[in-house]
Parts: structure tokens; C-alpha cells; sequence
């Protein structure tokens, strides 16, 4: 279903609620709320415009599903929340939560609530999260959750089918079972299907699949993300550097990780957050943008400054004033279609040091034949409206310098950008609109002032 229909459906779905909230109608909140899941819940919520009644709706929650609702919610609404949470509320909503979920949610918590649900797990459950907490969040180990069932090999598949019987229960979106050795090692993993379909006297050395290796604690989420869509995974093993098995990551954290790097993209492009609420206070939104803002206007200064250079050659020529935007504008969505291919490959993990060349190579390439095709084109238009073929000229050679130049800088700009540490997404347009204005400018109306001055 296409995800417009689907947000449509849900829509509708939640229309009642909205209805109900607006009549204060707070027993038929109660009843149509707790019917929702989780994530329908904090979707309702951040839909809310109004604070007072978003706090109303979160105290109709229920106990049992407030834990993974907050994991669902934006950082602004989320700490709100917990900061207005009594402490025995807080252990008792995330006592029952998963261990990737709790230690995703814990460095929000009071200092006081997390000593206290430590003390209170069990100490096999407390040195489950503590392992995923030894983790950074964006990597396989923050990732996994602990709620892995293994198996040796040296048995056979009629005593792992009693001893499933006897767990009574399996973990969600379980697709396999992991195989250890003796100590712990990670061997493989028994794909249920085929425990099902084979004999029940094979052994599970016999049937295990070898060829998914465990992913390395340390891996970064990107990378996992990206095994997972190449080789259309539901659950992953996930071991340390000796190889002894830690936990498994499933296809739900996957997801989340595809999304929340698909908005980060989307969202750095105009300098904003993924996390930003749509309807946080007019004053804390106004801080976080102006930055961008000021960011934005050194840039167009800078632009400003070169276009003031040639003052006297446009005063001469208004012509220049009337395609000057013409040529900036070609060259930055040139480079913005460059940047974006870059941006993605890097993302995917498709672009290395082996294949930076043949990238540029190839944009440059289109670049140029963009560039000749519309210098062309864009020159017939600019002669016969200006009636100069000196002007036609100058247009023509400019939109092709620039075209070149925000190609290369598409390719090189990101590059650079991770080199040093800094998010391309975020920082790479503004760079990039500032060199196709500055150059684009620059060869516009410097080739201007020399040949029709």
C-alpha cells in the first residue's frame, strides 16, 4: 500500500480521537486510545498542536504501553514527559520493556530511575542491558536486543523442538535459532523453516546455515542497514571481536534506522533536526533556525560582494541584472542533483577511495554535455532578446563554467565534509550554493566587463 494511503487510513482511524479530545470526551479517549499501538499513539500525540492537550492524552495512556510509546516520540515531547513523571511511574512503565528499547531510553532518565531499575532487574537481565549500554547507540551493539535463543550443535532437532515446547513462547520476528559451541562461540544459525522440513533425528550440525556471519558489535548502524537490504534479512546474530555471540538485531530496529537516516537527509537539507517537534514554542524554533539563517546570509554576502565588484559593468549592461540568476540557478541544480547521487552512495557505503575518480570523471562528463546543450540554448535566447551576440557569448561560456565547477564540487564538497568529521547532509548544500553563486557570478560578469566593456 502506497505510505499515503496508508497515512490517509491512519488518519481516519484516529479522527474519533481527535473528535473525542475536542469534546472532552475523556471515557471515550480512554477506550479509543489504549486501542492504538504504540507508535499510533506518540503519531496522535506529536500531532497535537496543543501542549496542555498532549500532556491530557499521555496521562489517559496506559501503564503498560507508555514505555514503548515514549520510544516512538520525538526527543522534545519525550523528555518533556519524563520530566513530568513521578519515579515510581517511570520504573514501573519501562520495567517490561525490551533491552534495546530500555537502552535506548534510559540516558533520558533521571539519574535516580535508572539506579533504581538496575537495582530491581534481576542480575542476568541487568547484565543484558549493561552490555547493550556498553555500546554507541548507532551501532550494531546499541542496536541488538539480548532476547536471543541458541542452540548447540551436537543435537538433534527433535531436542530443540522439546525444548522450544517447553520455553512455550519465542521472541518476536524470531526467523532462526543461533548455534553456539561450548563456550559460546557463534557458529551459525538453524533457520526454523528447516527445522520444520527436515527430519527430526538430523542433527543441527547437519542443517545449520554457515554462510551468515555474525556482525561485529562495533559496526556501524549504516553498515548493518545495508546488509540487511542486500541480503533481505529479518534477524542478524551479533558477537564481539572474539566472536562470541551477544545478542541479534531484527528487521523492526532496521526499519527504524532507514527512516530516521532518510529524515535526517531530508531534514539537514534546510539546517533542521529529525528530532525537531512540528509544534514546539514559536522561541525555542526561532533559536534553532536562526543559525541556519545566519549561516545562509554570510554565504549570500559573500555572493552579494562579488556581484558589487561589477557594479559599473551592470550599470552599463542591464541585461547582466536580468540573466544574472539564470546562470546561478543552473549551476546549483546541477550541483544539488550531484551532491544528492554522492550523499546516497555515501550513505549506502557504495562510493571508497577506489571509485572517488571514476564518480567525478563521470559527473564532469554530464556536466559538460549539460553545459554545452543549454549554453547552446539558453545563448539563441539570450541574442535574440538582447539583440548581442556578445552577450549570447559571454552566457554561453559562463553557464558552462558552471556547470563544471558544481559538479566537481557536488563530488568533492561531501567528501571533504566527511573527511573533517562533519555531516555532508547538513553542511554540503550550503557550501555548494555558495561556490555555483560565487563562480557563476564571478564568470558571468567578469566575462561580461572584459568583452563588452
Amino acid at each position: 500500500m502506497p505510505p499515503a494511503q496508508e497515512q490517509q487510513q491512519l488518519q481516519e482511524q484516529l479522527a474519533p480521537i481527535y473528535s473525542a479530545v475536542d469534546n472532552r470526551q475523556e471515557s471515550s479517549v480512554i477506550k479509543l486510545i489504549n486501542t492504538l499501538h504504540p507508535a499510533e499513539i506518540a503519531f496522535l500525540i506529536e500531532s497535537l498542536p496543543d501542549e496542555e492537550q498532549r500532556g491530557k492524552i499521555w496521562e489517559l495512556v496506559a501503564i503498560d504501553r507508555k514505555g514503548e510509546t515514549l520510544t516512538h516520540l520525538n526527543d522534545y515531547i519525550r523528555l518533556q514527559f519524563i520530566e513530568s513523571m513521578p519515579t515510581s511511574e517511570l520504573v514501573g512503565t519501562t520495567r517490561t520493556m525490551d533491552h534495546d528499547d530500555l537502552a535506548d531510553l534510559l540516558p533520558d532518565m533521571p539519574d535516580v530511575v535508572s539506579r533504581v531499575l538496575l537495582q530491581s532487574m534481576e542480575s542476568q537481565h541487568r547484565e543484558r542491558l549493561e552490555s547493550v549500554l556498553s555500546y554507541p547507540e548507532d551501532s550494531a551493539g546499541g542496536l541488538m536486543n539480548t532476547d536471543t535463543i541458541s542452540i548447540r550443535t551436537d543435537i538433534s532437532l527433535e531436542t530443540v523442538m522439546r525444548y522450544l515446547r517447553f520455553l512455550g513462547k519465542i521472541p518476536d520476528t524470531t526467523d532462526n535459532l543461533i548455534v553456539v559451541n561450548k563456550a559460546g562461540l557463534y557458529q551459525g544459525v538453524l533457520y526454523l523453516s528447516d527445522l520444520l522440513t527436515h527430519a527430526p533425528e538430523k542433527y543441527v550440525s547437519s542443517v545449520m546455515n554457515t554462510e551468515l556471519h555474525g556482525i561485529n558489535a562495533a559496526t556501524d548502524q549504516a553498515e548493518v542497514a545495508a546488509l540487511f537490504e542486500r541480503r533481505d534479512l529479518i534477524t542478524a546474530p551479533v558477537v564481539d571481536e572474539q566472536g562470541y555471540l551477544l545478542g541479534r538485531i531484527t528487521i523492526d530496529d532496521i526499519v527504524d534506522v532507514i527512516r530516521d537516516e532518510g529524515e535526517h537527509t531530508f531534514m539537514s537539507q534546510a539546517g533542521l533536526s529529525e528530532e525537531d517537534d512540528m509544534f514546539a514554542p514559536v522561541l525555542s524554533s526561532s533559536k534553532r533556525r536562526a543559525v541556519w539563517l545566519g549561516v545562509n546570509l554570510l554565504t549570500a554576502l559573500l555572493a552579494s560582494a562579488v556581484i558589487g565588484f561589477f557594479q559599473v559593468t551592470i550599470e552599463q549592461f542591464v541585461a547582466l541584472a536580468v540573466l544574472m540568476p539564470i546562470v546561478a540557478s543552473m549551476g546549483g541544480i546541477a550541483g544539488s542533483q550531484t551532491l544528492t547521487l554522492v550523499i546516497r552512495g555515501m550513505a549506502l557505503g557504495q562510493l571508497s577511495s577506489k571509485n572517488y575518480r571514476s564518480l567525478m570523471v563521470k559527473e564532469l562528463s554530464v556536466s559538460f554535455i549539460n553545459g554545452l546543450l543549454w549554453a547552446v540554448v539558453l545563448a539563441i535566447i539570450s541574442g535574440l532578446w538582447f539583440s548581442s551576440e556578445t552577450l549570447a557569448f559571454v552566457i554561453g561560456i559562463a553557464i558552462t563554467i558552471n556547470l563544471l565547477v558544481a559538479a566537481f564540487s557536488g563530488v568533492a564538497i561531501p567528501i571533504v565534509l566527511d573527511k573533517l568529521g562533519a555531516d555532508p547532509a547538513l553542511a554540503g548544500g550550503v557550501f555548494l550554493t555558495t561556490v555555483t553563486d560565487v563562480v557563476g557570478f564571478f564568470a558571468f560578469l567578469g566575462l561580461a566587463s572584459v568583452m563588452l566593456t
